[in-house]
């Protein structure tokens, strides 16, 4: 986006560089007590040029040029046409995009100047919303192990059509992060976000019970080799819940107790059990249609889901500044590392995200929760670009 705003630039074409820009994401900074204080409400923050009339301007930066995140300073983001619709008198009168770089320009903001910029968002359609892999070439790792643990996050980022390797991350704006992590994640301090990234990373989210049955294949195959017929499967995990011992042992303030499993509630864990299996199996069959899984391959481990959303924690975290960018970085390796010792391969390690969320939130309609999943994964395992062609996994 930069090379192409920089050639514009340097050749004087400007219907080439308002088009690039409108149809990308403008970032601005806002304050961020004021957000704190009264999210919802856009306070804009102002800067100082002696270039320019009045000395007062407003800088705008595309994702390429954002300047790495500091805690007292945040950014939000709008479409091109916005800034223009949005201007009053007391705003500066020039708009500077990219300030101090080699494809700063400078906007008139007032009318009816700015209709001549702002109306190539109409025509662009701005920012396309869709999934694509989308690479920084500058400041931000294509190799190594902090862009490996940022490739097992990619398939949330490419679905997003955000920045696969942005380490200094502000994503969809502070106020969008911020929001989106309360939202889905009940992470409202820097508290809670770590015991998210916490229990992400020790792959403690996930249900324990998909880890039993995939345990359990795992340990058949390794024993008989070859492919585990799902009969035999099911057969198997009804003997082991049936014989496991009589009570299970539970710590409590009085000392190490008992609690006793009655046959019933055996049966009923068995028939649960059984049932996920099916379940199992049938995303497995569907993966092995779409390509995600080769014929006779089967899913090793759903703990991809968890350090996928690890990656992506340790990013989200930083763009609602409950973390810093040292402490993110840190996580992410560790993300990669424990992929690394636990999958094969980006394909072993995609279908098992892709299996973990399907279970988490599809309930088999192979809806969006997969079908968005399965589009990001073409897109990882075909593109030039793509980390997971360029990456070693292990």
């Amino acid at each position: 986006m930069e090379q192409a705003l920089f050639e514009a630039n340097s050749r004087e074409d400007w219907a080439a560089y308002f088009d690039t820009l409108a149809r990308n994401r403008v970032y601005f900074e806002i304050d961020r007590k004021k957000e704190d204080a009264s999210p919802g409400i856009t306070y804009t923050l102002f800067g100082h040029d002696p270039r320019v009339p009045g000395g007062r301007f407003w800088a705008v930066y595309t994702e390429g040029m954002l300047p790495a995140p500091e805690p007292h300073r945040v950014f939000d983001w709008n479409v091109l046409a916005w800034f223009a619709e949005v201007w009053t008198p007391a705003d500066p009168p020039m708009i500077v995009v990219n300030p101090g770089s080699p494809c700063e320009a400078f906007l008139p903001s007032a009318p009816p100047h700015s209709a001549a910029w702002a109306g190539f968002f109409a025509r662009s359609g701005g920012p396309s919303g869709r999934a694509e892999l989308r690479t920084l070439r500058v400041g931000g790792p294509l190799h190594g192990p902090v862009a490996h643990g940022l490739a097992c996050g990619a398939l949330l980022f490419v679905n997003h059509g955000l920045p696969w390797n942005a380490m200094a991350y502000h994503g969809q704006g502070y106020p969008t992060e911020r929001r989106m992590l309360r939202e889905w994640w009940g992470v409202t301090s820097r508290q809670e976000w770590q015991v998210q990234q916490h229990a992400l990373l020790a792959t403690n989210g996930a249900n324990p019970v998909w880890e039993f049955a995939l345990g359990l294949r795992r340990a058949i195959a390794r024993d008989f080799g070859g492919y585990v017929e799902t009969p035999f499967w099911r057969d198997a995990a009804a003997q082991v819940l049936r014989n496991r011992p009589d009570g299970e042992a539970t710590i409590t303030p009085d000392g190490v107790t008992k609690t006793s499993v009655t046959e019933a509630e055996t049966e009923a864990h068995i028939k649960g059990v059984q049932h996920l299996i099916g379940r199992i199996t049938r995303y497995e069959a569907r993966m092995r249609a779409d390509d995600i899984l080769k014929e006779n391959q089967y899913v090793s481990s759903a703990d991809a889901w968890d350090l996928g959303r690890a990656s992506c924690m340790a990013r989200w975290g930083l763009g609602a500044r409950y973390s810093d960018l040292p402490e993110a970085e840190a996580a992410v390796i560790e993300a990669g590392r424990s992929a690394g010792r636990t999958y094969k391969s980006w394909q072993d390690f995609s279908a098992g995200f892709i299996l973990g969320r399907c279970l988490h939130f599809d309930d088999e309609e192979f809806g969006s929760w997969y079908e968005d999943m399965v589009t990001a994964h073409r897109i990882l395992m075909a593109e030039p670009g793509s980390p997971w062609l360029n990456i070693t996994f292990r």
